[in-house]
């Protein structure tokens, strides 16, 4: 095995060492000055791609990241939460998106919106996102000129392989939400990795 080693100019030294397997490898240098990435266990080391897994705890990087919309009004039962359904999706970066479920399969940290809306009529509403099957946090109610429904946001730890978030409505009497791309919502997004 051969080695080329650089001694510092003040102390220590680079040991630039072939691998030990038969054939030829090329180390291209770029043709300006900067920093060499090396590779490592969660890098691939044919490809050089930095995977989601090979950044540092705090990195969000190209996470998943999800938007839906309901295109179809659907019922919500009176007087209980009822999972809102989303027919339409804006975009699903990572296919984590199903079945009205996000799903994601990078540990981390997501922010997490929901918003479902009607027109007039006054009652009691409430948003909530539910996790695994069961209610994580609610949002508050709203009404006014553009019409009455809820909102909840917040942000929500998965482990990346069977945590799921859902969106419901609550609303005193039955309601159908608007179907449309500004009123009747779910989204989220990956900001800071496990």
């Amino acid at each position: 095995m051969s080695k080329l080693v650089l001694s510092g100019d003040t102390s220590g030294s680079v040991t630039l060492e072939s691998p030990a397997v038969s054939g030829t490898t090329t180390l291209t240098l770029p043709t300006t000055s900067g920093t060499v990435l090396t590779s490592a266990s969660t890098i691939t080391p044919s490809t050089g791609t930095v995977t989601q897994a090979s950044l540092a705890t705090g990195v969000a990087g190209t996470g998943p990241a999800f938007a839906a919309y309901q295109s179809t009004g659907v019922a919500l039962t009176a007087a209980t939460y009822t999972k809102i359904t989303f027919q339409t999706e804006e975009y699903d970066t990572n296919s984590n998106f199903a079945s009205s479920r996000f799903t994601p399969t990078v540990a981390g940290y997501y922010q997490i919106n929901g918003a479902w809306q009607f027109g007039s009529g006054g009652t009691v509403t409430s948003c909530a996102i539910y996790k695994n099957g069961t209610v994580y946090k609610e949002g508050a109610g709203t009404g006014g000129t553009a019409g009455y429904g809820g909102t909840v946001s917040s942000l929500v730890y998965f482990n990346g392989s069977s945590d799921y978030v859902e969106l419901y409505g609550y609303a005193s009497s039955a309601k159908t939400p608007l179907a449309t791309i500004n009123a009747t919502y779910f989204n989220g997004a990956l900001v800071r990795g496990a």
